[in-house]
């Protein structure tokens, strides 16, 4: 990973960052309880009622003021 950043609020950030990996587990739960009934595996369909996460994998957060954006963005403000 080679990428540049910069933040797109406070604008002189270049160097400190947090990467947040985001994993998504499709599950169904119990409405009364909360518990975990059943869990869906990648290749599995979870039926039509249910939608599977399509967002992005990473998102980053500068470390100086905590903006937390999609990856995109920091890239993007860095080639200003």
């Amino acid at each position: 990973m080679s990428t540049r950043y910069c933040c797109p609020n406070c604008k002189t950030n270049r160097s400190r960052f947090n990467i947040i990996e985001q994993t998504a587990h499709a599950v169904k739960l119990d409405p009364q309880t909360g518990e975990v009934m059943e869990r869906f595996e990648n290749s599995e369909d979870p039926g039509p009622l249910h939608t599977l996460y399509q967002g992005p994998e990473r998102r980053i957060q500068c470390a100086v003021c905590g903006l937390i954006e999609n990856e995109l963005m920091f890239i993007k403000f860095a080639d200003k």
